[in-house]
C-alpha cells in the first residue's frame, strides 16, 4: 500500500460525514425554531433556561395534551409567548372535582402536573367551562404557579384562548435542543477529524514518494 493512503481513505470517509451532520443539526434547528423557557409555570417538564425546538402547527392539527407556545393578550400577556399545555378544544367540557380534572366526564391523567402525580388544581376554585368552538383551555402543568385559563374565569370565552394564539408547537424539549446542539458539534469534530487525516496521509505520501523506491543490497 502506497504510504498514507489509508489516512487519505479515513479522511475521504470522515469528512463527508462530518458535513452531513452539521448540515443536519442546523436544518433541525431551522425547522425547529429554539425557544428558551423563562418562567417556572411548566416546570416538571420544562424548567427556566430549558430549550424547546418547536414547530409550525396549524390550528386543526392543535390536540389535547399538546404543549403551546401562545400570545396571550386576552390575559394580559401583551408581548411574550407563554407555553402553557392544551385541556381542552372546542366543544369540549373541562371541569374539576376536588382538584381533579375532568374532560367530557372522563378523569385526566396528568403524570405531568408539578408534584401530584394526576393533577390537583391547588387551592384554586373548581373550573367548569365548555370550550367554544375555535378556542382553547391552556393550563401550565405547574398548577401553584402558572398565569393560566383558571385566572381569567370570569372573562367573556371563560379563560380560553383562540386556536390563532397557538403560533407554535413544542416538538422537542431539552434532550432534543441538546441533540440538535450536538449534531453540530459532533459534526464539526468529525469533519476537522477527516481533514487532518486526510492531510496527514497527502504529506506522507509526498513524503514516501521523495524517498524514491527502498532497495535491497545483497
Amino acid at each position: 500500500m502506497r504510504p498514507g493512503r489509508g489516512l487519505r481513505i479515513a479522511g475521504l470517509t470522515l469528512a463527508p460525514l462530518g458535513v452531513l451532520l452539521i448540515a443536519a443539526g442546523f436544518l433541525l434547528r431551522v425547522a425547529y425554531p429554539g425557544h428558551t423557557v423563562q418562567g417556572t409555570s411548566m416546570e416538571p417538564a420544562y424548567g427556566p433556561g430549558d430549550t424547546l425546538l418547536a414547530e409550525r402547527v396549524e390550528p386543526s392539527e392543535l390536540r389535547r395534551g399538546d404543549v403551546v407556545l401562545v400570545t396571550a393578550p386576552e390575559w394580559g400577556v401583551s408581548r411574550d409567548l407563554l407555553v402553557r399545555r392544551v385541556i381542552g378544544v372546542g366543544g369540549d367540557r373541562v371541569r374539576s372535582d376536588g382538584g381533579r380534572l375532568y374532560v367530557n366526564g372522563r378523569p385526566l391523567a396528568e403524570p405531568y402536573v408539578a408534584g401530584t402525580g394526576g393533577g390537583p388544581l391547588g387551592a384554586e376554585p373548581d373550573v367548569e367551562v365548555t370550550v367554544p368552538e375555535g378556542r382553547l383551555f391552556l393550563l401550565g402543568d405547574n398548577r401553584a404557579n402558572s398565569n393560566d385559563a383558571r385566572n381569567h374565569r370570569d372573562d367573556p370565552h371563560q379563560g380560553t384562548l383562540p386556536v390563532t394564539a397557538a403560533r407554535e408547537r413544542v416538538a422537542s424539549g431539552p434532550l432534543g435542543a441538546v441533540g440538535a446542539g450536538a449534531g453540530v458539534f459532533g459534526g464539526a469534530v468529525v469533519l476537522l477529524t477527516g481533514l487532518g487525516l486526510g492531510l496527514g496521509g497527502l504529506l506522507a505520501g509526498r513524503a514516501g514518494r521523495r524517498a524514491g523506491p527502498a532497495w535491497q543490497v545483497p
